[in-house]
């Protein structure tokens, strides 16, 4: 059952973003089912986030998505390579978003290892924001797309993880955010092989 559309108005990006781990993300692309569970996210807490493409109430034809109800999806397109998948939470005009980092595959995965071009599965397949995306058929093309269409969607399936297995960390790549780069805004499940960066 496709989490409904109030859970996203949560104003606590954080809360959101340690809660997402566990849920299970689908895509539907071109008729094919893909997905499988979130093991890896990272909060961006709008414009008081130095981290945040909405730092300071910045509104460009990129972030205006972020700015949109919660509920939407924010895909973006990062160092002109890897498209990354967002959740945006929270209300219109609060840009929130947590990042998808990494997820555990369990249905499509034939589909997944021929977007990924791999000649074997492995856990790179799913391991990081930019493959979760190409593995999911997740694309600029449905930027802004409602979590409760039939072509991306989040279902609570009752897979909980307790909070000792469950690292909360500074997030990745965020060194230009200043203090903020050290907040413990990145979540994943301790041990699991599709988590990108484990810190060590």
């Amino acid at each position: 059952m496709k989490l409904p559309e109030s859970y996203y108005l949560d104003s606590d990006v954080v809360k959101l973003s340690r809660d997402l781990i566990g849920k299970y993300l689908f895509t539907r692309i071109d008729g094919v089912v893909t997905g499988g569970y979130i093991v890896e996210t990272e909060a961006y807490n709008g414009i008081i986030d130095k981290a945040s493409h909405a730092y300071g109430n910045r509104l460009t034809p990129r972030t205006q998505t972020m700015f949109m109800q919660g509920g939407v999806a924010y895909v973006y397109l990062c160092y002109g390579i890897h498209e990354m998948l967002n959740i945006v939470t929270s209300v219109e005009g609060q840009p929130h978003a947590v990042l998808i980092r990494a997820v555990n595959p369990t249905i499509g995965l034939d589909i997944m290892q021929y977007r990924r071009n791999m000649a074997v599965i492995k856990p790179t397949i799913t391991m990081g924001p930019g493959s979760v995306a190409k593995a999911l058929g997740v694309s600029r093309k449905i930027n802004g797309i409602s979590l409760q269409s039939d072509t991306l969607w989040i279902e609570d399936r009752g897979l909980t993880f307790a909070d000792d297995e469950v690292a909360a960390v500074p997030r990745v790549g965020v060194d230009y955010a200043g203090d903020d780069a050290l907040l413990p805004y990145r979540f994943y499940i301790k041990g699991n092989s599709y988590v990108s960066k484990p810190n060590k």
